[in-house]
C-alpha cells in the first residue's frame, strides 16, 4: 500500500507496512471517565475513527482498541466530593463518553476495555519487571519504575533524564522511599481514607495501578506483545507514552511499532481544556448545532495541525455540510438512490487517494470533494444525470471516509437528531448532578456556574420542589 504516516518517535512520514499482512493493531488511549466529555476529547477519537475508516477502506482488517481508565485520584476525589461510590461516577461518566462517540458517528472500537478489568495483567507485567531489575518495592502496595535502569528512557520525545522534572508525587509520603525522583509508580498504596473497593491485593500488597501501568498491560493483552499504531493526543506525549514505552519495552516487548498524535484544539493560541477553563463541553457543541456539523469542525484540520476554534467555526462547519448534504439530497431526488455497498466499493479519485495517504492531508481531501461537488452540481444544472450520478457516487464514497455521508443512517431521516438528543440528555443530566451536589455542598458559584454554562449553550434550567428541569431555548 502507499499510505505513508508520521510517527512522532522518528519525526518523520514514512511508508505504513503492517507487522502481519493485511491487519493492522491500534491502542487509542481513551478517557479517564472523571467528568463529562469536551471538546478536547473528541478530537484525536475522530482522528483516529478517519485513519481506521481509511484503513479499511485501504482492503486492511483493523483491530482498535480504545481504553477506559475508570481508576484514578481525581475519579476518587470527584466521586467522595459527590457522595457517590466512585465506580458509580466512573461509569455515568463512561456511559456519557460512549454516547457522545455515538453521536459524532465514531465507529465503536473492536474492544474497549477498562483498568479496573485488568489488574492480573498488571500484577504479571509488573512481576515481570521486578525480575529483570527494572522495578521495585518500598512497601506493600508501593512499587515504582527504575528509569534508571533503562538507558533508552527519553527515546519517545528525545528528552535527557538530567533535564526532566521529577515525576509529580504531591504529598504523598510514600514517595520518599523512591531511589530517583523521576521514577514512577507502576502499582500504588491505599491513602486514608479511600474507600477499600478501589484497591486490589497483589503479591506485592494490596494498591490500586499507577496510569502508565494500566495502557501497557491492556495493549499487551489485547494486540500481542508488539503492535502497529499508538496514537492519542500530544499532551499525552510525556510523561504518559513515554513512560508506557520504557516498561514494556524494558520488560522485554517491542510494544508500538509506530506513535501518532492528534494536535489540540486551541482557543486564541491556547489549548482549550476543563482545567484552563476555556474548554466546551459536548453538551454545549450538541446544544448549538447537529452532530455533523461538528464532526466536519473537528474532522477537517489534518490531525497534526493544532485546530483554532472561534466562534465562526460551527457555522463555517454548518455552511459547508449544508451544500455538501443539500447536494446529496438533490442528486438522489433526481437520479435515485444509490445502494450503500455501491458506495463502499466506489473507486474514489485519484486525487483524494493521494491527500489521503499523505499522512491523512483531510484539507487536500476535502478540496478534491468540493472539486467534485462542483462538478455535480454542474452535471444537475445541465441536466445530465450520468454525470450527477457520477459525481454523487464519487462525493458519498469520499465523505463515507471521513465518517460524514450525509445518507449513511447515522446522519440521515433525523438519525443524527436522535443520537444527539440522547447524548445531549445524558451530558446535561451529568450537569445537573454536578450542581445538585455543589448546593449540597453550599458552594454556590460551583452551582451559578454550572447554571451559567448551560445558559450560554442554550440550555435554560429551572428549579422546582421536584428538581431541576431543563429545556432548550429557541
Amino acid at each position: 500500500m502507499s499510505l505513508h504516516l508520521y510517527d512522532t518517535a522518528t519525526r518523520d512520514v514514512r511508508a505504513f507496512v503492517p507487522l502481519n499482512p493485511g491487519e493492522v493493531g491500534i491502542y487509542l488511549c481513551g478517557a479517564t471517565v472523571q467528568a463529562p466529555p469536551h471538546i478536547g476529547h473528541l478530537r484525536p477519537v475522530i482522528a483516529f475513527d478517519v485513519l481506521r475508516r481509511w484503513l479499511e477502506r485501504s482492503g486492511l482488517r483493523v483491530t482498535l482498541i480504545r481504553n477506559v481508565t475508570d481508576i484514578e485520584d481525581k475519579i476518587l476525589a470527584k466521586a467522595a466530593a459527590a457522595g457517590v461510590e466512585w465506580w458509580a461516577h466512573a461509569a455515568t461518566h463512561e456511559r456519557m463518553f460512549t454516547r457522545a462517540y455515538d453521536a459524532l458517528g465514531v465507529i465503536p472500537p473492536t474492544y474497549e476495555p477498562r483498568a479496573t478489568g485488568h489488574v492480573p495483567d498488571m500484577a504479571e507485567l509488573m512481576q515481570r519487571l521486578v525480575d529483570r531489575g527494572h522495578a521495585y518495592a518500598t512497601g506493600p502496595g508501593d512499587v515504582w519504575f527504575d528509569v534508571r535502569s533503562w538507558p533508552a528512557y527519553g527515546e519517545l520525545t528525545r528528552q535527557r533524564l538530567e533535564d526532566l522534572n521529577p515525576e509529580p508525587t504531591g504529598d504523598d509520603a510514600a514517595a520518599s522511599a523512591k531511589r530517583d525522583p523521576h521514577d514512577f509508580a507502576l502499582w500504588k498504596a491505599p491513602k486514608p481514607g479511600e474507600p477499600e473497593t478501589a484497591s486490589w491485593e497483589t503479591s506485592f500488597g494490596r494498591g490500586r495501578p499507577g496510569w502508565h501501568l494500566e495502557c501497557s498491560a491492556m495493549a499487551r493483552r489485547y494486540l500481542g506483545d508488539a503492535f502497529d499504531i499508538h496514537g492519542g493526543g500530544l499532551d499525552l506525549r510525556f510523561p504518559h507514552h513515554e513512560n508506557e514505552q520504557a516498561q514494556s519495552r524494558a520488560a522485554g516487548y517491542g510494544f508500538a511499532q509506530r506513535w501518532m498524535h492528534c494536535a489540540w484544539v486551541t482557543q486564541q493560541g491556547v489549548k482549550m481544556s476543563k482545567s484552563l477553563g476555556n474548554g466546551l463541553l459536548v453538551s454545549e457543541l450538541l446544544a448549538q448545532a447537529p452532530a455533523p456539523v461538528i464532526r466536519y469542525a473537528l474532522a477537517a484540520v489534518q490531525y497534526r495541525s493544532m485546530l483554532e476554534w472561534s466562534p465562526d467555526t460551527l457555522d463555517e462547519a454548518r455552511t459547508t455540510w449544508e451544500r455538501l448534504s443539500g447536494f446529496v439530497d438533490r442528486a438522489t431526488e433526481r437520479v435515485g438512490g444509490v445502494p450503500a455497498d455501491e458506495v463502499a466499493k466506489a473507486e474514489l479519485p485519484a486525487g483524494f487517494v493521494e491527500a489521503m495517504d499523505d499522512d491523512l492531508n483531510v484539507p487536500a481531501a476535502l478540496a478534491v470533494v468540493h472539486e467534485h461537488l462542483r462538478a455535480g452540481n454542474s452535471a444537475l444544472a445541465s441536466r445530465d444525470d450520468a454525470a450527477a450520478r457520477e459525481e454523487l457516487v464519487a462525493l458519498r464514497g469520499m465523505l463515507d471516509v471521513l465518517g460524514l455521508d450525509p445518507h449513511d443512517p447515522q446522519w440521515a431521516s433525523g438519525a443524527d437528531d436522535s443520537a444527539a438528543r440522547a447524548a445531549l440528555e445524558s451530558l446535561v443530566a451529568a450537569e445537573l448532578d454536578a450542581r445538585v451536589a455543589a448546593r449540597a455542598a453550599k458552594d454556590w458559584a460551583t452551582s451559578d456556574a454550572i447554571r451559567d454554562r448551560l445558559a450560554d449553550a442554550g440550555v435554560v434550567v429551572q428549579d422546582s420542589a421536584d428538581g431541576a428541569r431543563w429545556t432548550l431555548t429557541d
